[in-house]
């Protein structure tokens, strides 16, 4: 029974206390030193005395470390990033240089825009306070080798989501934020109303992104020729098609919208309405914290389903008397809460209080309440002919 015992104990301590539980090693503490005092008492004594005074007492304490290390089972996985965020006090989002609708600082260096909100929802729900983000410009070079040397918490910053960057860079894409497209924003003097005009033109692109490679493609698959002129940000991009150095400038159709409204002359360029390719722009994490791939991933889920379940920034407080189980779940007040995330029960409260719903953030950002007036389509609910679909909260 003491080996017994001495074994529970070793594994409590190999599974428990990297968890950073401070009431659990103080539990787990305590019950070595009881076992310490009963293997004194065990060599002073007879074993058959042993045997007969202490075995009851043995069984308590056995049936004691049992009932602790159920407990800890269900404790969640630790999470070193969680825990680097709760000691910094703040989260650090990695976003774009400056793009209008995604993330851009306004004249007072304040950042905003659907990739910012997004950022401000992880940290309502990890913090219980939007504004303890610190967001990092970086460029498409830069991105991802930031996020990987844990320069930043999450990238969330108009990234598509594809094979290779999910598969061989040591990264997690936690969902998608926006369904986008490349597309081409053109000169009125072009004369060219649809891509297949635009063979020999000279066309502007952000290199190292998926939008250099996909305008590869497209030519080559319809015979076309075009001469690349590549720029390291944005705003060198739509610099270089403003000041005359290409016709055509191409990126994710939602960005073009957003470059338009920088350029001078807004009037002299149109976007012209062919889309390319599939641009599913999400944020991203590292891989190796599954806690902290699930509290991103959850956080969008939440948001979603928010929207869903009609749950707005507006309305949340009076849902709390609500007697719909889904939006019970949702609020915390049944089902899972926040254990299995590690955060607390009202988490997805935190983030629809302070933030919103996904239909809230995309009117506010990019969408009818915006500047750039872009419509749903395909970033609509799928009860409404969207593709945005998110997993039930139970």
């Amino acid at each position: 029974m003491q080996a017994c015992l001495l074994g529970t104990l070793c594994l409590l301590m190999i599974s428990g206390c990297d968890r950073d539980n401070a009431q659990d090693k103080a539990l787990i503490k305590a019950l070595e030193n009881k076992v310490e005092m009963l293997e004194q008492q065990m060599e002073e004594q007879p074993v058959q005395n042993v045997l007969s005074q202490d075995s009851q007492r043995v069984e308590e304490l056995e049936k004691e470390v049992n009932t602790l290390r159920g407990r800890l089972s269900k404790q969640i996985s630790f999470s070193p990033t969680l825990e680097h965020i709760a000691e910094k006090g703040y989260l650090e989002c990695g976003v774009s240089t400056g793009l209008p609708g995604f993330s851009m600082p306004n004249q007072k260096g304040e950042w905003y825009g659907l990739d910012v909100e997004f950022c401000q929802a992880v940290a309502a729900a990890t913090l219980g306070d939007k504004s303890k983000v610190k967001f990092i410009p970086l460029n498409a070079r830069e991105r991802f080798a930031a996020l990987q040397k844990g320069e930043i918490d999450i990238l969330s910053r108009n990234t598509t989501w594809t094979l290779q960057r999910d598969t061989a860079l040591e990264l997690h894409f936690a969902g998608i934020l926006y369904f986008d497209g490349q597309g081409f924003m053109v000169k009125k003097s072009l004369n060219a109303n649809r891509a297949e005009d635009l063979s020999g033109a000279t066309i502007c692109v952000q290199s190292g992104t998926t939008t250099e490679l996909n305008l590869e493609d497209y030519f080559k698959l319809n015979n076309l020729t075009y001469t690349l002129v590549p720029f390291d940000t944005a705003q060198e991009t739509i610099m270089g098609f403003e000041e005359g150095r290409c016709d055509v400038l191409t990126a994710d159709q939602s960005g073009l919208y957003g470059l338009r409204l920088n350029l001078k002359n807004a009037e002299d360029a149109i976007i012209l309405p062919d889309i390319i390719s599939k641009e599913p722009l999400g944020p991203v994490v590292r891989q190796g914290d599954d806690q902290w791939y699930n509290i991103v991933k959850w956080t969008l889920n939440a948001m979603i389903n928010a929207e869903e379940l009609g749950i707005n920034s507006q309305n949340i407080d009076e849902m709390k008397s609500s007697e719909i189980p889904e939006v019970r779940r949702f609020l915390g007040l049944d089902g899972p809460q926040g254990k299995s995330l590690g955060l607390k029960p009202d988490w997805a409260y935190q983030i629809i209080k302070q933030v919103g719903n996904y239909g809230e953030s995309f009117d506010r950002t990019v969408g009818i309440q915006s500047p750039l007036h872009i419509q749903r389509a395909q970033n609509s609910l799928w009860t409404q002919g969207g593709l945005h679909y998110a997993p039930p909260i139970r």
